[in-house]
């Protein structure tokens, strides 16, 4: 008698792709970053050791998407938090002309559309750094990476921002 081999956890993440899909946007309230998710629990999914004993696999990988998806939603809170503080600050703290509001609504603008166009996982580590507040090692642990890997991700990611703000700043 030979006994059943279970799928990998690669190959249930794919097979269960669109239901995982499905159930992510579900907890996002929208489909907007779902896929973004679903690609962040792939990577996680992909550093589990294969002979990694797990009883329940689509119990854990639901779990693990949920995880990421809850990350998620805290660096959006997180951003919004400090984006609309930022806004405020400005506007108050000069009680600033209508021209350096709009001067300072585009460097915004521009600023995150930079963000927005990082590779993946340097966004993700700048957003846990800058927005969320994290060290570099408490960032490293949580994604099962090197310190290293962190500082390079983030410095890669200030650099390209400071490039997309290029001719902007004063």
């Amino acid at each position: 008698m030979t006994e059943k081999k279970k799928p990998s956890m690669v190959q249930l993440l794919t097979d269960s792709y669109s239901e995982l899909v499905r159930h992510v946007t579900r907890r996002l309230g929208g489909p907007a970053d779902a896929d973004d998710v679903v690609q962040d629990t792939f990577l996680r999914v992909q550093k589990i050791p294969q002979d990694t004993d797990i009883q329940n696999p689509r119990s854990y990988l639901f779990r693990m998407a949920d995880n990421v998806a809850t990350d998620h939603l805290r660096s959006r809170v997180a951003r919004g938090r400090h984006l609309v503080a930022t806004d405020a600050e400005y506007v108050e703290a000069d009680d600033a002309s209508a021209e350096r509001v709009v001067d300072y609504r585009q460097r915004m603008a521009v600023l995150e559309r930079a963000i927005a166009n990082l590779p993946s996982r340097q966004r993700q580590v700048f957003l846990m750094h800058k927005f969320d507040g994290l060290s570099h090692q408490e960032i490293a642990a949580e994604l099962g990476i090197t310190r290293s890997a962190v500082e390079k991700l983030v410095m890669k990611a200030l650099a390209a921002c400071r490039d997309s703000l290029d001719g902007l700043l004063d």
